[in-house]
């Protein structure tokens, strides 16, 4: 049986308790809440131990980003581009992403938890340590690439359509 994948490392904050006014761009050691980056393009980008809470990054291009210890909580996260991206201990809860694009991502303890991932790119994406839990996958392109993916019996029986035709299975009524 898999392990669990593991929490990201909170980010190191200044002595204030607000959060900071932070640009988009390379976020370290911040927590975010309420911005708003729809379609802006940061590819590249690099994030390590922050936090973005009800953050709206709609329609963003984030190739080949480098995501470390980041916790997306109620973030809109639908069309983003995150093609090769490089994602290890991130948190996604309660986020809409709906259409976004992680082909040929690597993922490494990751935790996908009550997010809406309707017709999502995960075609060729490589996991480790990924969790899936309570997650909307309709439609999902590139299921295979789940293979090794942890989730919970009634999430696996909620999505078997999904998997029987990933596998080719014919279903009669």
């Amino acid at each position: 049986m898999g392990k669990p994948p593991h929490s990201p490392y909170p980010p190191d904050l200044a002595e204030e308790d607000s959060p900071a006014e932070a640009e988009f761009g390379d976020l370290v050691d911040v927590v975010v809440e309420n911005a708003d980056w729809a379609n802006r393009r940061a590819p590249g980008l690099q994030a390590r131990r922050a936090e973005l809470r009800q953050c709206r990054l709609t329609g963003a291009e984030l190739g080949e980003a480098s995501l470390t210890d980041v916790t997306f909580d109620g973030c809109r996260l639908d069309l983003v581009g995150l093609r090769l991206a490089k994602l290890e201990r991130v948190v996604f809860r309660d986020c809409r992403m709906g259409e976004c694009d992680l082909y040929e991502a690597r993922l490494k303890d990751v935790l996908f938890e009550r997010c809406e991932l309707r017709e999502a790119t995960f075609t060729n994406m490589r996991i480790q340590r990924v969790e899936l839990v309570g997650c909307d996958l309709a439609g999902l392109s590139g299921v295979e690439a789940l293979r090794t993916v942890r989730m919970p019996w009634t999430d696996v029986l909620e999505n078997a359509a999904l998997f029987a035709t990933a596998l080719g299975i014919e279903i009669l009524d």
